[in-house]
């Protein structure tokens, strides 16, 4: 048999569920309903407390019960899945990183190993370059230097650059041939050879800066001559030196005012 406290406990419960103005309503006749037990008797409570809890009472808490149990499983599930992912991704994740850093290591290496054979090709180039301009070096006295300058000035001071260095290329590759003297002067002054040296104007000359510039820069090595050992100016040379040049050398090009031959 249900206590007066148990029977309130369970109103108190029951009114939690409806609406505050009903519940108000219900718990006025509950308690009119359990002031008439106490007058009568307790045949009333004890009908009320044999009486079944309400079929949605007891299908409410049967939710209440199976619900949060289906959601953990459900949530489970998902969670099992999900973690799954999570870790494909993260060794996905991982396998790539490790292969971009192999691939990272693979460039670097690959870059110096171009490094060193640019440097070592670099080197042998500087090497074979000093090679050349020490097997193409000539003897040069400051009195060579300074009649090296006149005739280049004498013979293309109205030429460009390269016309001037061209000058010079021949006077040097003369020196360096076994057919003509071997310094700078001799090879200048052999007679009959150049035209200022006949008629002075290598003496009277006034020697520019740009001449200088390319004197030095054909004495460093540069040239453009092919190997040319003479040249000439074919409209202001007598007609007999043209046919001897014509008829006697190989022509090889010509630049400006001047024809090269060898």
């Amino acid at each position: 048999m249900l206590t007066f406290c148990s029977f309130l406990h369970r109103t108190a419960e029951y009114v939690k569920q409806i609406r505050r103005g009903k519940a108000l309503a219900w718990l006025f006749c509950l308690l009119a309903a359990a002031g008439m037990v106490c007058a009568d008797g307790s045949s009333l409570m004890t009908a009320f407390a044999e009486t079944a809890a309400p079929a949605w009472s007891e299908e409410k808490k049967s939710e209440e019960a199976s619900l949060p149990e289906a959601d953990l499983q459900i949530y489970g599930l998902d969670l099992d899945g999900q973690g799954q992912k999570i870790v494909g991704q993260s060794l996905t994740q991982k396998v790539r990183e490790e292969e971009a850093g192999r691939r990272a290591a693979k460039a670097a290496v690959e870059k110096v190993k171009r490094q060193i054979r640019l440097e070592a090709a670099e080197k042998q180039k500087e090497e074979e370059e000093k090679a050349r301009l020490a097997s193409a070096a000539v003897p040069c006295s400051q009195e060579d230097y300074d009649i090296l300058l006149r005739i280049v000035q004498a013979e293309a001071g109205i030429c460009d650059s390269k016309g001037k260095i061209l000058v010079a290329n021949v006077i040097l590759n003369r020196v360096r041939s076994s057919e003509f003297p071997d310094t700078i002067k001799e090879v200048v002054y052999q007679r009959s050879q150049f035209s200022p040296v006949s008629n002075g104007t290598i003496n009277t000359c006034r020697v520019t800066s740009e001449t200088v510039e390319c004197v030095n820069r054909a004495l460093a090595g540069e040239d453009y001559s092919q190997g040319a050992l003479y040249f000439m100016n074919r409209g202001a040379s007598r007609s007999g030196a043209v046919r001897w040049f014509d008829g006697r050398l190989t022509y090889l090009f010509q630049h400006g005012s001047h024809e090269f031959f060898k």
